[in-house]
């Protein structure tokens, strides 16, 4: 069981102004996991407060100083990385081999790089008598989301502590742990009094207040688009910038080769991994329709392929985040079924000998890109595959979506692959598996607005200032 009812503060470990708790339940057993402590505006009033005076030194600091703390942090981080892995397994249901690998490796992979990045990053260039200064922008606000807890988290944080900003996480209250032990991690690595700071709680308390505050300079924040507009709405009052990558309905697209049916059973496999909890999911598998069945043949194989239970033990799926996300994905599959999809493989209910846990059959339907199952984001391992007449179709049907986060094409002929990529609408696009920590991320249209990873995430961060008549 565990009790985390203090947040980070100023360097310290403090009690919450108004003291308040809440349980987090074990989503794989449904059993109470441990206690954290709900944070007020009074507590955002501290942090603020912490971060606003520590900003004038930190954002002074050389290269050399910045880069020391994050080498400091990597050594813990690494120390820590079983105890990492354990909390998010436990928080959110991940199974083991994800837990420990991807989801853990994610946020060393994003420290690594920001140390990287670091090293010889321009924060100024001389262009003609003029030089241009990129400086911290200020005191940044991190919200962050359940479904890919070190990801999303450290995709934020060490930017802005490499660019030279303070900062307060506001880390998800479904999926806690993970954060409090980031937050160990970083204080034991020797970070400034008020550089960073952690506050649990509701995000319509906390995320308001942040959001609202007068010395917050900017919000970061990753989750859905209702929240995400009203982030907007908040921070409009203050003229904050505001970061936002929200969510996505990505599409797939299979190729018409020799290679079709494997990559429809690594597109399935793949949308259900993390319980099919992903912004970027390919959630929208794209097939030739002359080769339809045997795309559907290879899609339900896959499907029912996929070992789901105990996180423990040796599964590909775990459980989804909470019982209030596996009745919206009931909801979906059971509004997929009334909009005329035909079923491919799974369905309604837990899989087969599975009684507890919010556990979600991995489905698959044939349907049509009208359906609601292919125009909302169902956030769960539910898979619409779609037939496509030609290229000229795919990329349409890829495109007629609000979202546009991310995309997917997979095919021999690396040349119609890169052609294909460059017509699609989106802010990410993995060709044949690639994936690179420098490539930015984020989205167009409702997926959000600026970029996180790489120098581009260095960016979010900085404000930009013009000295003339510098030479």
């Amino acid at each position: 069981m565990r009790h985390h009812l203090h947040f980070y503060i100023d360097g310290q470990w403090v009690v919450p102004v108004a003291p308040k708790t809440a349980e987090v339940i074990n989503p794989a057993t449904e059993a109470v996991a441990g206690h954290i402590a709900l944070g007020s505006a009074a507590d955002v009033d501290k942090a603020v407060a912490a971060a606003r005076r520590a900003f004038p030194a930190w954002s002074e600091t050389t290269r050399e100083q910045r880069l020391d703390l994050l080498k400091a942090i990597q050594s813990e981080y690494q120390r820590r990385m079983a105890d990492l892995g354990e909390a998010i397994r436990e928080e959110m249901g991940a199974p083991s081999v994800l837990a420990n690998g991807f989801h853990v490796g994610l946020g060393a992979g994003h420290l690594q790089t920001a140390i990287e990045l670091l090293e010889n990053f321009a924060f100024e260039e001389l262009r003609g008598p003029t030089l241009i200064r990129r400086e911290p922008i200020g005191v940044c606000a991190l919200i962050t989301p359940w479904n890919w807890p070190m990801n999303q988290t450290c995709v934020k944080v060490f930017p802005a502590l490499a660019t030279g900003c303070t900062m307060i996480l506001k880390p998800p209250q479904l999926a806690p742990f993970s954060a409090q032990i980031l937050a160990e991690i970083i204080d034991a690595a020797g970070v400034p009094a008020g550089v960073f700071n952690m506050i649990q709680g509701q995000g319509s308390v906390i995320g308001t207040a942040l959001s609202t505050h007068e010395d917050v300079d900017m919000i970061s924040f990753t989750g859905s688009e209702p929240v995400g507009v009203q982030i907007q709405k908040d921070a409009a009052t203050t003229v904050k910038r505001v970061g936002l990558e929200l969510g996505g309905k990505s599409a797939f697209i299979v190729l018409d080769d020799a290679a079709l049916a494997d990559n429809v059973t690594g597109a399935t496999a793949g949308m259900m991994g993390n319980s099919g909890q992903t912004c970027s999911a390919g959630s929208r598998l794209l097939v030739p329709a002359s080769r339809l069945d045997e795309a559907l043949v290879a899609a339900k194989s896959a499907a029912q392929a996929v070992t789901v239970g105990d996180p423990a033990g040796d599964v590909a799926m775990g459980p989804v985040v909470s019982k209030a996300q596996y009745n919206i994905i009931q909801d979906y599959i059971a509004k997929g079924a009334e909009e005329g999809a035909t079923l491919v493989a799974g369905g309604p209910g837990r899989p087969e000998g599975i009684e507890k846990g919010w556990f979600v059959r991995p489905t698959v339907f044939l349907g049509t890109n009208d359906m609601l199952i292919a125009r909302e984001e169902i956030f769960g391992p539910v898979l619409v595959i779609i037939p496509y007449d030609d290229i000229d179709h795919a990329v349409a049907i890829a495109n007629d979506s609000p979202f546009g986060l991310a995309g997917y094409v997979n095919g021999l002929d690396t040349a119609q692959v890169h052609a294909v990529a460059r017509r699609l609408r989106t802010g990410w696009v993995s060709m044949n598996g690639g994936f690179d920590f420098h490539a930015p991320f984020g989205g167009y249209k409702r997926s959000g607005n600026g970029r996180e990873w790489g120098e581009y995430g260095f960016h979010e961060y900085l404000e930009v200032k013009s000295m003339l008549g510098y030479a």
